[in-house]
This record gives structure tokens, C-alpha cells and sequence, in this order.
């Protein structure tokens, strides 16, 4: 049976990194929901690409979903601004739910507090501030730490995208 992903993006998001993994996602059979700061928004990507939000943050919880997809470019940090992104985030790492995360992914997970002793990649420039969050960061294409899935870059997408397929089998 398929899983219900939901895909926490906003603004400046990296459009592959996001389009890439849904695809694949939907090809075995899940579901991926794009949540953003408001239902039906309109997201403007990183590349000029526009996306459509199915849900707003204010709208959904967490136990509705299998796992979270958090795709980079700029948007990660944007989402940082309002605390319930980071709450929403919380809950699936807490419960042990499957994140995954690529290019400045990670570095919206700081907001959880959850990072501590945690194995992890993510683009070089956000690197710094997992390492200050607690977390290990390796220079590896794809690093999965129990529930967590985590890549460099958009070259990464194959490794990221067939990690992530491995956690939704289970």
C-alpha cells in the first residue's frame, strides 16, 4: 500500500530536488502532498518554475502523513521563519517517521532541536550549522541515519531518491 508523503516547500525552492523525488514517489505508488505557508499558493521556484501548494501549514497535521520531503535551494531557510514548520518537522523525527532532506534541506531541521548525534550530508555551505546543531556531517552522496535520508546536491538525486524508496518499502 502507497504512503501519504508530505513536501514542506515554500518560495525559492529548488525545483528538481522537489520534482525529482515526487516523481519517483509516484511511480511506486505514494502520494505526495505540497504544504506551504497556505493552501492553493502559488510557489515561486528558485528557477522561475511555478508550483502549487495542495495544502497551508495551518491546515494539516503530521500523524495524516507517512513522511516529510524537504527539498533545498533557498526555500528551507524561508521556512524557518514560522515556527509551526519546525513543528510540523518535529513530530515525524520524534516518531521516527521517514525525513528526507537534500542540498539546504538539512539546515531546516535545526529548528527541531532534534539534530544531536545525528548522521548527516547537505550542501557545503549549511554544513557549519548542523555540525553547531550536534550533528555529524559527512561529505557522502546519501547518508541514512536510522529514519533520516540526506544529500548534497542536486547530482545526488538517484542515491537520495532510491534511499528514501528503501525507507517508504518498509
Amino acid at each position: 500500500m502507497g504512503k501519504k508523503i508530505a513536501a514542506l516547500v515554500t518560495d525559492m525552492v529548488e525545483e528538481i530536488e522537489l520534482t525529482d523525488p515526487v516523481k519517483a514517489y509516484e511511480e511506486a505508488g505514494h502520494t505526495v502532498e505540497i504544504i506551504s505557508d497556505e493552501a492553493s499558493k502559488e510557489i515561486n521556484g528558485k528557477n522561475g518554475d511555478k508550483i502549487k501548494a495542495d495544502k497551508g501549514i495551518a491546515d494539516v497535521d503530521a500523524n495524516d502523513y507517512d513522511a516529510l520531503l524537504i527539498p533545498g535551494g533557498f526555500s528551507p531557510d524561508l521556512l524557518r521563519i514560522n515556527p509551526k514548520n519546525g513543528e510540523f518537522a518535529k513530530t515525524f523525527l520524534q516518531e521516527d517517521k521517514p525525513v528526507f532532506t537534500i542540498c539546504h534541506g538539512p539546515q531546516f531541521l535545526v529548528e527541531t532541536d532534534l539534530l544531536k548525534d545525528r548522521e548527516l550530508t547537505s550542501f557545503v555551505s549549511v554544513r557549519k550549522d548542523l555540525e553547531n546543531a550536534g550533528a555529524t556531517v559527512k561529505d557522502e552522496e546519501v547518508v541514512v541515519d536510522n529514519n533520516l535520508v540526506t544529500s548534497r546536491t542536486p547530482d545526488d538525486l538517484p542515491a537520495f531518491n532510491r534511499e528514501s524508496l528503501k525507507l517508504l518499502e518498509k
